[in-house]
């Protein structure tokens, strides 16, 4: 007999730095404060992860996936979701997969109505969109961009989406808004395209309906896609991951020596015409009981280092947390946090940056646990 208590399963997608995070934060506190109980289960090709510390640091339970994507970690993610469940039974778990990650309908979701049917409620897939990287590579403006093959796992996660939700929709004019919504429309006819700005909270209200309480998600025919492309794409980017110990006796301002760091790593990345995917970083102090965090965010080449969230006090003693994906080989973005870091170090005299861990990689071909197809 089917669970009439289901948990609803909301799997937010979409490349990297499109505020997947951000918007996934909002909806969690929008379930919170409507009296429910929910779970978060974020995931990436490596460890150590901004996304799982500031989720934490805002209260909400969260489960990592690391070394591989949920279509790749099948029962890692089900095994996720039955830690968070025999925790405090959420009424809705909210999943983050990994920023190039594509056909997740074929190999998650239908998998997940197929064999856990009575458990989970599918809602309808988002894919969030950062605007200006949109337009650019939909030929609407000029501007840094990644090659083909990247390009092709991009449009792929859009395919797929049954709501494209255009992000930080403040980023553009009402116009130039409008322009890129009529594009996807157009290339994307099966799937429904709103437009938000998560971190101001703007249209939030339309799109939770949709997954909260606009059915489930539709079967449609599965989704062709080159698996070999695919490969080839996520292959062209470099993962970086790393934990930074900060020593500084004297104190030192923790946000300033993210946005100094931040500069240095795009600068020099800049100079490589490493196209940059998503570079954000935390700033934990650890004499800070209440467990304060500072988040910072780029998104783009020629993007400021935004400042997501800030600490109140100078620090002695932290650890910072660095997440950067570009289009450039892992050992040239190794290379550049080194160098960016002696920088940084010695634009704030008397600070210590010190590599605890590190590990840089190209994300192998991805290999799915399940693929149904559906329509064939």
């Amino acid at each position: 007999m089917a669970n009439q208590n289901r948990a609803r399963y909301i799997m937010i997608g979409g490349f990297l730095g499109s505020g997947k995070t951000t918007s996934v934060a909002k909806l969690a506190k929008y379930l919170s404060d409507s009296g429910k109980k929910v779970g978060l289960i974020t995931n990436d090709q490596g460890r150590e992860l901004v996304d799982t510390k500031m989720l934490r640091s805002l209260g909400f339970a969260t489960e990592e996936i690391s070394g591989g994507c949920f279509c790749c970690r099948f029962n890692s993610l089900v095994e996720a979701a039955q830690n968070l469940n025999s925790g405090s039974e959420p009424d809705a778990f909210i999943a983050e997969p990994v920023g190039s990650c594509t056909d997740l309908v074929a190999t998650v979701t239908y998998p997940l109505r197929r064999i856990y049917g009575d458990d989970f409620e599918i809602a309808p897939l988002s894919v969030l969109v950062d605007p200006v990287r949109a337009r650019r590579v939909f030929g609407l403006e000029e501007g840094g961009g990644f090659s083909e093959k990247v390009v092709y796992i991009y449009k792929k996660q859009l395919e797929e989406a049954d709501l494209i939700v255009i992000n930080k929709q403040d980023l553009l004019t009402s116009g130039q808004l409008q322009e890129l919504k009529t594009t996807l429309q157009k290339k994307f006819p099966e799937s429904e395209v709103i437009t938000i700005s998560a971190r101001n909270e703007e249209g939030l209200d339309h799109w939770f309906s949709k997954v909260l309480t606009g059915g489930t998600q539709a079967i449609r025919r599965t989704m062709e896609i080159d698996y070999e492309i695919y490969a080839e794409g996520e292959a062209l980017l470099g993962w970086l991951n790393a934990t930074v110990d900060v020593d500084c006796p004297e104190g030192v301002d923790g946000d300033e020596l993210l946005e100094t760091l931040a500069k240095e790593v795009q600068n020099r990345l800049n100079e490589k015409s490493a196209e940059i995917a998503h570079f954000k970083m935390t700033l934990n102090a650890a004499e800070s009981l209440a467990g304060e965090v500072g988040i910072l965010n780029l998104v783009r080449n020629d993007f400021v280092p935004e400042l997501c969230q800030k600490l109140d006090d100078d620090v002695e003693k932290a650890q910072i947390i660095v997440n950067l994906r570009a289009e450039a080989d892992p050992e040239v973005l190794a290379e550049v946090l080194e160098e960016a870091l002696a920088a940084s170090s010695s634009v704030h005299g008397g600070t210590s940056l010190k590599i605890d861990h590190k590990e840089f990689f190209k994300p192998g071909k991805p290999t799915p646990t399940h693929r149904d197809l559906i329509g064939e």
